[in-house]
């Protein structure tokens, strides 16, 4: 007896995890093996929020919270809404739930009936199409070029639109590009939002404090603010204060979509960790000083890698204005061979070559809708960033 749903056909394991478990297991075998797969800050929790969690452990607060989260958690996100991005939410507009990646899925699941439509921009997290899917809707994926930076234009949004759309989903800073979308273009996005009032908006903001060179960060809601009823902003603190394991996402937006993310939320996962509730809250209402230092790490970080990658003949990389991802193109290496072994003619030829022959482990771009690219991430130390790069322009200098 197939006890699968069908719907679970649709879908397949995050590629990253895959690349990760892939990595591992040459690992456990001796292999030297850098891992670039993954996108977590190599740097602690900070203090105060450990602190915070510990302090609330001995209080006792570790029973059921609210579903959409405590009513203090819920007053800092408020707060941090209206001090960072000028946009004022109260507590009921406001989901807690474990992680950034559960509000987007309870929000597609909330909102999305059997083959509604979801613009999806290219390159894209990878989990956005197979959220879609699992909600029975329909991605739609919209092919940003090099000329546009990788960004989704006026134009191409336009194009995507068809009366089945229900949803778009945009991310800045993005993953994989580290792209940042100024005030301005958001502004010329809105323009062609306001024209398709079927459509709602999730705006994924999870890397909003990691840019550089002086970049803004501007979300949707704060640059349009007549369509914040039709805006859910995601955020959270996985990658900001570097509390991945912690899963604390929040979403704000209207008040009837908010009450049916809650109502799905109530019948799966309930409240997220109450313990992790109050070390979020810590973390927003303290002091954000430490930010920028890490920040400062991570740029150093980016312009080394960045400089070696685009000097590697047949890689060509868009400097990344923010996230800690460089995103560089591998269509000139399409074709050629390795001295042992087959023709690359795909990204994931190119991913699967250094691994086997450098131990570097990256992220194929057909894995985020576009291709030939692969991801790497400069969340590890810079020491082993450097050294994977290196590795990589030596295993690329070996193709003929």
């Amino acid at each position: 007896m197939d006890f699968i749903s069908h719907r679970m056909r649709r879908i397949k394991p995050s590629p990253t995890l895959a690349v990760m478990a892939r990595a591992a297991e040459l690992k456990a075998l001796g292999n030297d093996i850098i891992s670039l797969g993954a996108g977590e800050p190599d740097f602690d929790t900070p203090e105060h929020v450990k602190k915070g969690i510990i302090k609330a452990l001995s209080e006792g607060k570790t029973k059921y919270t609210a579903v959409e989260g405590t009513l203090p958690l819920r007053q800092a996100i408020a707060g941090k809404f209206k001090r960072e991005n000028g946009i004022d939410y109260t507590p009921d507009q406001i989901i807690v739930s474990a992680g950034a990646k559960h509000v987007i899925f309870n929000a597609l699941l909330a909102t999305l009936n059997s083959g509604d439509e979801v613009i999806i921009p290219a390159p894209y997290w990878v989990s956005y199409p197979d959220m879609v899917e699992v909600a029975e809707g329909v991605p739609v994926i919209a092919r940003c070029t090099p000329e546009n930076h990788l960004k989704l234009t006026p134009e191409l949004l336009e194009e995507s639109i068809t009366p089945k759309t229900k949803c778009l989903i945009l991310n800045s800073p993005n993953n994989p590009t580290g792209m940042v979308y100024t005030k301005e273009e958001l502004e010329a996005l809105a323009e062609i939002i306001r024209q398709a009032p079927h459509m709602y908006v999730v705006s994924d903001d999870i890397y909003e404090h990691v840019v550089y060179d002086g970049v803004e960060f501007f979300t949707l809601a704060q640059v349009a603010p007549d369509l914040k009823e039709r805006i859910l902003t995601v955020n959270g603190v996985s990658k900001t204060y570097s509390m991945t394991g912690l899963r604390i996402g929040y979403g704000a937006g209207p008040n009837t979509l908010i009450e049916a993310m809650t109502i799905l939320q109530s019948q799966s996962t309930s409240n997220a960790s109450s313990l992790s509730q109050e070390g979020t809250r810590v973390a927003l209402e303290r002091p954000q000083d430490f930010m920028s230092e890490w920040v400062k790490i991570f740029s150093k970080r980016r312009d080394e890698a960045y400089n070696i990658l685009n000097n590697i003949p047949g890689l060509s990389c868009i400097k990344p204005q923010g996230a800690f991802y460089l995103y560089p193109s591998c269509v000139a290496l399409m074709g050629k061979q390795p001295p042992l072994g087959s023709i690359i003619t795909s990204d994931t030829d190119l991913a699967n070559y250094l691994l086997e022959s450098v131990g570097v482990a990256v992220v194929p771009g057909a894995a985020f809708g576009l291709s030939p690219y692969f991801r790497i991430s400069y969340a590890i130390e810079t020491d082993k960033v450097l050294e994977a790069c290196h590795r990589i322009s030596q295993a690329i200098g070996l193709l003929k």
